[in-house]
């Protein structure tokens, strides 16, 4: 048998990352090809921290490795260092998310060193993709800023002269096909509007306002149903937990959902998708809803202007409330509205992208 040329690792291994690698793998046909390297998808704090070294022993010693690939959670800097038999390997490192931006109240508050193993990442790495034009420009433009955290004299000069020229966008490969169902019959008029919110339940993707935006609809007396789906976090905020509990029988769904199956099914029955997120530089949740069929309620802000009209997005929170107060009132005219949107899912369509990715594992 022939010993794997690419070696794949993914120290956080889950959500959009895994599904990446899985729509690579399937795709391209490449899964014997490779030697898959991955731990769980669980505290990513410490996997940012410490993955070179917990992975370290995993990596065989005696290999034909010509083409590294991973995500920019490992600091690759740290792992060429221990293991300097890769570095003359094809070093390709992807960008689902940069921490250079990470919303935070004050910079005190802000962990330096996840942005700073980035920065060293992309410093050793041959060829750096990201998932979209806005990561790639908040990255590259917020170089200097961000090292003006550490203390001057002697700050490094001239990174992005270093790492742009290595960069490039590779949108995040769509699996369209797999997310259409068939459809039913259409909804009447006094089907309650279904609003779906599939993110995670972490301060950066702000739960808090769409809990306070759904109790608002709720004491305006509107009708309307709610599925909120996504990664449940040990801590997430009390006030969602409030929410829950005055809105119970307005959910349709709380918490994540274990089966692929049973989350496209959601997807097709929601009439609306709404972001509320302070980080996002894709959104692979918030694609796949509105491939199914959502309309969508994005921030006018981070990524979402460079992938949604100009009509899907809402200014500020008093917004977006007035958004859902109307289609909550009127739930044919969001389901009318999706119908008639520009919006085109080709160019995030797996077959068309593949081509480009497959480039990558070449040598």
């Amino acid at each position: 048998m022939e010993s794997p040329q690419n070696l794949v690792i993914e120290i956080f291994y889950g959500g959009s990352h895994k599904q990446l690698l899985d729509v690579l793998f399937e795709g391209l046909n490449i899964a014997s090809k490779c030697e898959l390297i991955t731990l769980p998808d669980k505290k990513w704090h410490w996997k940012a921290r410490t993955g070179a070294l917990t992975v370290l022993d995993k990596i065989p010693l005696e290999h034909n490795f010509k083409v590294l690939f991973t995500s920019s959670v490992l600091n690759l800097a740290e792992l060429l260092a221990l293991r300097p038999d890769l570095k003359n390997l094809k070093k390709i490192v992807y960008f689902h998310e940069n921490q250079l931006i990470y919303p935070v109240k004050t910079q005190k508050e802000r962990d330096f060193q996840y942005g700073y193993n980035q920065i060293l990442t992309c410093l050793v790495a041959d060829i750096i993709i990201f998932n979209s034009e806005f990561n790639m420009s908040s990255f590259l433009s917020s170089l200097s800023t961000f090292m003006k955290i550490q203390p001057g004299p002697g700050r490094p000069k001239g990174l992005r002269e270093k790492i742009e020229p290595k960069c490039s966008v590779l949108y995040f490969p769509i699996k369209v096909d797999s997310l259409r169902r068939p459809t039913s019959q259409s909804k009447s008029q006094e089907t309650p509007l279904h609003i779906l919110w599939p993110h995670r339940w972490e301060h950066d993707k702000d739960p808090e306002m769409f809990a306070r935006v759904l109790l608002s609809l709720h004491r305006f007396g509107l009708d309307f149903r709610v599925s909120m789906l996504g990664r449940v976090c040990s801590d997430f905020p009390e006030s969602i937990a409030l929410a829950k509990e005055e809105l119970n029988d307005k959910f349709c769904h709380w918490g994540y959902l274990e089966s692929r199956d049973e989350y496209i099914g959601v997807l097709n029955d929601a009439d609306v998708v709404v972001s509320t997120a302070k980080h996002e530089f894709f959104g692979v949740a918030m694609m796949e809803a509105v491939i199914c069929g959502c309309y969508p309620l994005c921030p006018k802000a981070i990524v979402y202007p460079e992938i949604y009209p100009e009509e899907c997005l809402y200014k500020d929170e008093s917004e977006l409330l007035e958004r859902l107060k109307m289609f909550c009132t009127k739930p044919i005219l969001a389901r009318k509205q999706r119908s008639s949107l520009e919006f085109h899912p080709d160019k995030f369509k797996d077959s068309n992208l593949l081509p480009e990715y497959k480039k990558l594992f070449c040598t």
